[in-house]
């Protein structure tokens, strides 16, 4: 038995009174079943708190979207990793394709914001993910490579220990075209090797999940790889009934 990640990414969706519902109806289901697996809610920003200070249930956490560089000072429209800790958050998704190609955030910013991440004692789930150009020129391993590496550049070889690593194919985010769940198996076990060449402490702590037009129609067999820890979703976890239908299918597998 392992046990899954499963991660609602809400991006710039969802209201407070749907997310009250959303919330009060997840954590009755949960209060009536035995739930092994960590179920993490990542919200905007202006409803972190909201969920912070109503989250009961011990199996059910909260994450930010994004951090900025900085720990405070003049740096308007930014939330820093100190605010995210004083308000309880335990998780934080950084390096998602939408920062990398809407905000221009390189492997480098990542880095930085992986290192805040990593010194405050929050958990980053960091994204890393090839374009459709880089998967048919056959650079994947090559781009994860260099996403990874950057990361050991900056916090060193032990940076993996207790961390999430999301591989998300940029092509498949959105799209309704998911990966072949054999063929991520395959790419799974190459982070995981290749994470274990540096430090293979970091393995038995280290989370890598599978991001990409997840839904309850085909996560159950990603779930069912060896390799394959957990799932970052993004439009399947804004219905309720969706994404408790992803939950079930976790549950049952596990």
């Amino acid at each position: 038995m392992k046990q899954f990640l499963i991660v609602a990414n809400w991006k710039l969706n969802q209201k407070k009174i749907i997310i009250s519902k959303f919330l009060m109806q997840l954590q009755a289901y949960l209060s009536c079943h035995i739930e092994k697996n960590i179920i993490v809610i990542a919200p905007a920003f202006v409803y972190l708190d909201r969920l912070c200070k109503n989250i009961v249930h011990k199996n059910l956490f909260v994450s930010a979207q994004n951090i900025d560089v900085n720990l405070s000072g003049s740096f308007t429209g930014e939330v820093s990793i100190l605010m995210l800790k004083d308000i309880g958050v335990k998780y934080v998704i950084l390096g998602h394709s939408e920062r990398r190609i809407f905000h221009y955030e390189n492997n480098d910013i990542i880095a930085k914001k992986f290192y805040l991440a990593k010194s405050h004692n929050l958990i980053p789930i960091l994204c890393i993910g090839e374009t459709k150009e880089e998967k048919k020129l056959k650079k994947t391993y090559e781009i994860l490579k260099n996403q990874i590496n950057c990361i050991f550049n900056i916090c060193g070889k032990s940076a993996f220990r207790n961390t999430v690593i999301a591989y998300e194919p940029i092509w498949a985010i959105g799209t309704g075209q998911s990966a072949d769940a054999e063929k991520v198996q395959i790419i799974h076990q190459f982070i995981k090797n290749y994470i274990a060449e540096h430090d293979s402490v970091s393995i038995d702590s280290l989370i890598i999940q599978y991001g990409g037009s997840i839904s309850s129609l085909n996560a159950k067999p990603f779930l069912e790889q060896p390799d394959i820890s957990g799932l970052l979703i993004g439009n399947a976890s804004l219905e309720y009934k969706e994404f408790l239908k992803i939950i079930k299918i976790a549950h049952k597998i596990y």
